[in-house]
């Protein structure tokens, strides 16, 4: 969804910080041009994971822990999507542990 991951990205990114207002559902609709339930969706998964916060009558804003909780959950689907991949194949290659920290260091330098 792409308003969702614009503002997880821009909180990720410090151009959204903790108590800062979001751009209304409508503001997001208009300049994505997309329908405003479609933009109130993505944010909606957004409180739901209090991420937002709804004030009534002033708006959204990004809530105080809100970079942390997207920081744990993006290290989630990194290990899940990268990692554990990562894992099975060197097993079917028989590449050992150290071998594979060899190789992250090599490419580091």
């Amino acid at each position: 969804m792409q308003i969702k991951e614009y503002i997880e990205d821009s909180i990720m990114n410090d151009e959204m910080k903790a108590g800062e207002r979001v751009p209304s559902t409508n503001e997001l609709a208009k300049h994505y041009q997309i329908n405003p339930a479609t933009a109130r969706q993505g944010m909606n998964e957004l409180v739901t994971k209090n991420i937002l916060q709804i004030k009534r009558g002033v708006g959204m804003f990004v809530t105080e822990n809100a970079k942390e909780i997207l920081m744990e959950q993006r290290k989630q689907t990194f290990y899940e999507k990268y990692i554990i991949p990562l894992q099975q194949e060197a097993e079917k290659l028989q590449i050992t542990d150290d071998q594979i920290a060899d190789m992250l260091k090599r490419e580091e330098s």
